[in-house]
C-alpha cells in the first residue's frame, strides 16, 4: 500500500496539513488521537466504535447547519469537558465539516479541528481553505468564520459510498476548479467523461488532487477573500439564490453551482463580453455531465430577491464572478435587468464576442 501524500496550506490564520491517504477501510479513523468525533446519522455507521472514543451525532446534510444544532454541539463540547488543547474531528460531508469547524472556532475561542470529508464536494471544496458556516433565515452560510483546520484527511476511496447524485454534486466543484485555473484538469474532464462518471479509482484520485491544488493555490494568496479568492464563487451568487428560493435541500449545492455557472456564462456574454466560444464550451461540458443548464422552474423574481440577501453583496450592488474567456475571471456588478435576462436565457450563445 502506497504511503499517504501530504501538502500544506499556509495562511495568516494558520497552517493546514492536507493528507491524501490510501483507500483505507472506513472504520480506521485513528480515533485515539481525538478527544471527540462528530459524525452525522449516516456517516456514524462507518466508524469503529470499539476504541471507546466519544462520538456526537448530528443531523445529515443542510439540517445540521442550523443555529440550534450549533448551540447543541457547543453544549456537547462542554459536556465532554473539552479544553483549549482538545482535538475534535468532523467525519462527514461539507455540511458537517462547516458546522464542526465553526463550533471549534467558537468554543473557548478556538480549539483544534481535524476534518475527514466523506463526500467529493467536501474533499475538493468545503473542507479546504478554512471557511466555516451555518445557514440563517433560509440564507446559506450567512453566519461563519475563517478558521483553518489543523489537518484535512482526504480519502478518495470514500467516494465509492456516495450516491450518484451526491457524487455529481461534488463534480460540479471539480469542474469549477478546472474552469478557473487548470487547463489539464479541464481536458481530463472533457476527454475522460466516462471514466470520471464510472468513478475509476486512478482517474478520481487525479481529479481530486488537481481540484484541491487549485483551491490551495487560491486560498494561500487570499485567505480572507479580499481579492482573488472571490473567484472561487464562480456560479455561487446564482446558486445560493436558487437554493434559497427553491428551499434549502431541494437542489444539492453542486447541482445549483453547475446551474449557476451556466447562468454566469449568459450574464458574462452580456455585461463583460465573454468569449462566446468559451461560453459554449462550458455549457457543453456541464450538459455532458448531466447538469441542468436551462432556466430553472423557479420564479426569476424570487431568485433575484434572494440575491439581495447574499453575503457577497456590496453597496454598489450585486457582484458576480464572471469569465471573459478561458481561465480569465473577474468580479463584476450587474444591473437587475441583465440578471433577469440571464436567468431566462437558453440555447448556446452565438458568435464569438458581444459587440
Amino acid at each position: 500500500m502506497s504511503p499517504p501524500q501530504t501538502v500544506e496550506l499556509h495562511t495568516p490564520g494558520g497552517a493546514t496539513r492536507i493528507v491524501f491517504e490510501p483507500a483505507l477501510p472506513f472504520a480506521d479513523l485513528a480515533g485515539a488521537a481525538f478527544d471527540l468525533i462528530v459524525a452525522d446519522s449516516n456517516t456514524v455507521a462507518l466508524l469503529d466504535r470499539s476504541n471507546g472514543n466519544a462520538v456526537v451525532v448530528v443531523p445529515p446534510g443542510e439540517a445540521c447547519k442550523r443555529s440550534r444544532v450549533l448551540v447543541e454541539l457547543l453544549a456537547a463540547f462542554a459536556a465532554h469537558r473539552l479544553t483549549r488543547d482538545s482535538v475534535v474531528a468532523a467525519f462527514g460531508g461539507g455540511a458537517v465539516t462547516d458546522l464542526v469547524a465553526l463550533a471549534a472556532s467558537l468554543y473557548m475561542r478556538g480549539i483544534r479541528v481535524v476534518l475527514v470529508p466523506t463526500s467529493l464536494l467536501a474533499m475538493v471544496d468545503a473542507a479546504i481553505g478554512g471557511k466555516t458556516g451555518i445557514d440563517l433565515g433560509g440564507i446559506k452560510n450567512l453566519v461563519g468564520s475563517f478558521y483553518p483546520a489543523t489537518e484535512v484527511r482526504i480519502r478518495s476511496g470514500l467516494i465509492t459510498s456516495l450516491s450518484q447524485r451526491e457524487y455529481r454534486s461534488g463534480l460540479a466543484e471539480v469542474i469549477k476548479a478546472a474552469l478557473l485555473a487548470d487547463p489539464h484538469l479541464l481536458e481530463l474532464l472533457e476527454r475522460n467523461r466516462a471514466a470520471v462518471l464510472a468513478r475509476d479509482d486512478a482517474v478520481v484520485a487525479r481529479v481530486v488532487r488537481a481540484a484541491v491544488q487549485v483551491k490551495i493555490d487560491v486560498v494561500a494568496r487570499d485567505f480572507r477573500e479580499t481579492g482573488v479568492r472571490a473567484h472561487l464563487n464562480l456560479g455561487h451568487t446564482f446558486a445560493h439564490a436558487l437554493e434559497a428560493a427553491a428551499g434549502l435541500g431541494t437542489w444539492t449545492h453542486g447541482e445549483a453551482v453547475a446551474w449557476g455557472i451556466a447562468r454566469a456564462m449568459y450574464l458574462g456574454c452580456e455585461v463583460v463580453s465573454t468569449d462566446r466560444r468559451w461560453a459554449r464550451r462550458v455549457l457543453r461540458l456541464l450538459a455532458a455531465y448531466g447538469y441542468a443548464v436551462d432556466p430553472a422552474s423557479v420564479d426569476p423574481a424570487a431568485i433575484v430577491a434572494a440575491m439581495q440577501l447574499d453575503k457577497k453583496r456590496r453597496k454598489g450592488g450585486l457582484r458576480f464572478v464572471l469569465q471573459t474567456g478561458q481561465h480569465t475571471t473577474k468580479v463584476h456588478t450587474a444591473p437587475e435587468a441583465a440578471v433577469l435576462r440571464a436567468l431566462q436565457a437558453r440555447g448556446e450563445p452565438q458568435g464569438e464576442r458581444m459587440v
